[in-house]
């Protein structure tokens, strides 16, 4: 059984975390493997490296560069994971370009999508997992935890909220796919209802 599981979630939402622990409560019983992105393949990690540490970058380019990682992590990675029958769990994949550059960003959802649908060629997640915090939050998360802060996690309030509004419309267009998990939570409260509902989910395919 194979199974492609996304988690999305603003800023210090806590994805990183909850995926690494929700994978090894996975793994008891299933083939697991967890990846990210931008990044997951060497090349994937060298565009990662190029917009997140970069400055000042075009909207656009910005947006074609995540499609471009996005497309060759599935060909290199995903696709033959799944493939081989195993489950996926990937940190952010389409729904965070539809956020972060289709709506925060102000370049479009539609016009995102359908740059991005060109690179994923059909393959949408069977499930995500949103870990839903305030930006607020998320922000206090980051300066808290003291990880090296990468140009999105930069950008203003105004901005890392409008970031939300985008995932609110995102995970509307199409709410069977999403389950929301409160991520204002304990940690291990977090992963123990995100597990559940990945539980939940195999169980009825």
């Amino acid at each position: 059984m194979s199974a492609f599981i996304t988690f999305e979630g603003p800023e210090g939402a806590g994805k990183t975390s909850v995926i690494s622990k929700v994978s090894q409560k996975l793994a008891t019983d299933m083939d697991v493997i967890t990846t990210r992105e931008p990044g997951g393949v060497p090349t994937g990690e060298e565009i990662r490296r190029v917009v997140l540490e970069g400055n000042n970058m075009d909207i656009r380019t910005e947006a074609m560069l995540f499609a471009a990682s996005r497309r060759e992590h599935l060909v290199e990675k995903v696709i033959p994971a799944l493939k081989k029958d195993k489950i996926v769990l990937c940190d952010r994949y389409i729904d965070s370009s539809l956020a972060y550059q289709g709506y925060a960003r102000g370049i479009g959802i539609e016009e995102v999508k359908t740059l991005n649908e060109f690179a994923i060629n059909g393959l949408y997640p069977d499930l995500t997992i949103y870990l839903d915090v305030s930006a607020e939050v998320g922000h206090q998360r980051i300066l808290k935890n003291q990880r090296n802060q990468n140009r999105l996690d930069q950008e203003d309030k105004a901005f890392h909220e409008k970031v939300i509004e985008g995932y609110q419309r995102v995970i509307d267009s199409d709410p069977e796919r999403f389950v929301k998990v409160n991520a204002d939570q304990d940690l291990e409260n977090v992963v123990e209802e995100a597990y559940q509902s990945i539980i939940k989910y195999l169980k009825n395919m």
